[in-house]
């Protein structure tokens, strides 16, 4: 049986990984700053909060993880936590560097120092590409607009670094966007989604948005991280883009999900220049090839599935608690 550790386990991609895991056969162990108060909420939604063990460790506290580490004897190690806002991270820029890159620098020097064929799994993010001319690849150069996108970009560089210097198997995978209904509502997508379920309702409420002229890559969490697993089967470490490589607007996402609910959204919906962020990518396209040639991953959800779906799921736990 092999052993995998997730480090993040409690939040949305821990969630769907470890089910994805403990389907294969895993024996899985995850961290959270203090295992005993960990929010299983997402775990238990997909069923798998009783099929997994938390311990308490810190991204930081390298005594903490490598504890943990030693606890879990894991054949693979997946680093999902950190800050994961890139709105959040302008306003908090320190704990967004500290819990991604030095997070990251942290278990990279446990691993080398461990001496034991442990592979790594470390989530990046295209935001690390910021206005890119055309849909990035693994090629593409680094272009950061948010104190997120440097941090991921800090993280990534050590991934590659500690891989040549010390011959760690040691992986990137570079991340579009991915939803799902485990997303938390500070996340715009899932605020769109759950505003736009109450209004249907008849909250009477209005929908306060910044720019919405942006463009993304949106996919599916659960299958994203189906790439991440396969990325650790590989004979040889290397780093992936993942992605759909379809974009879309917001304003497309925003008219999807009303339009799911017989609405529309003109009516409901309103632009604040005060949550504007201080910059922002315009566009950002990202390009999959590699991913589906090499580790045979493709999307098959892309922004107007995953529009439904989170509709769809919003609608179920609405109706779920109004039973409650």
């Amino acid at each position: 049986m092999k052993s995998a550790l997730i480090i993040g386990i409690t939040g949305q991609d821990g969630a769907y990984l470890s089910r994805l895991l403990c389907d294969k056969g895993y024996r899985v162990a995850g961290t959270s700053r203090d295992a005993q108060m960990a929010n299983r909420s997402g775990l238990a939604a997909l069923g798998v909060a009783d099929r997994v063990t938390i311990h308490s460790a810190s991204v930081t506290d390298f005594r903490g993880l490598w504890q943990a580490v030693e606890r879990c004897e894991p054949d693979e190690i997946y680093n999902l936590a950190g800050q994961s806002s890139v709105g959040l991270s302008f306003e908090q820029p320190l704990e967004t560097f500290e819990s991604v890159a030095a997070a990251t620098l942290n278990i990279l020097e446990l691993l080398r120092l461990l001496g034991k064929p442990v592979r790594l799994y470390n989530a990046c993010s295209t935001e690390v590409f910021g206005n890119a001319p055309g849909p990035a690849d693994e090629e593409s150069p680094f272009r950061p607009r948010s104190p997120y996108a440097v941090a991921k970009a800090a993280a990534h560089w050590a991934v590659a670094n500690y891989r040549e210097a010390y011959g760690l198997y040691a992986c990137s995978g570079i991340l579009s966007n991915h939803e799902s209904p485990l997303r938390p509502q500070r996340f715009v997508t899932r605020k769109i989604v759950a505003a736009a379920c109450r209004i249907a309702g008849g909250s009477g409420e209005r929908l306060s948005l910044g720019n919405t002229d942006v463009v993304r890559d949106w996919g599916w969490a659960g299958e994203y991280v189906d790439a991440m697993w396969r990325m650790l089967q590989q004979d040889e470490p290397g780093d992936y883009v993942i992605a759909t490589g379809r974009s879309f607007s917001l304003q497309d996402f925003i008219v999807r999900v009303f339009a799911e609910l017989g609405l529309d959204h003109a009516d409901h919906v309103d632009r604040n220049p005060g949550l504007l962020r201080p910059s922002d990518i315009l566009v950002s396209r990202a390009n999959p090839a590699k991913s589906q040639e090499k580790l045979g991953w493709r999307a098959t959800m892309a922004m107007p599935e995953v529009a439904a779906a989170m509709v769809r799921a919003e609608q179920k736990t609405s109706h779920q608690e109004t039973i409650a």
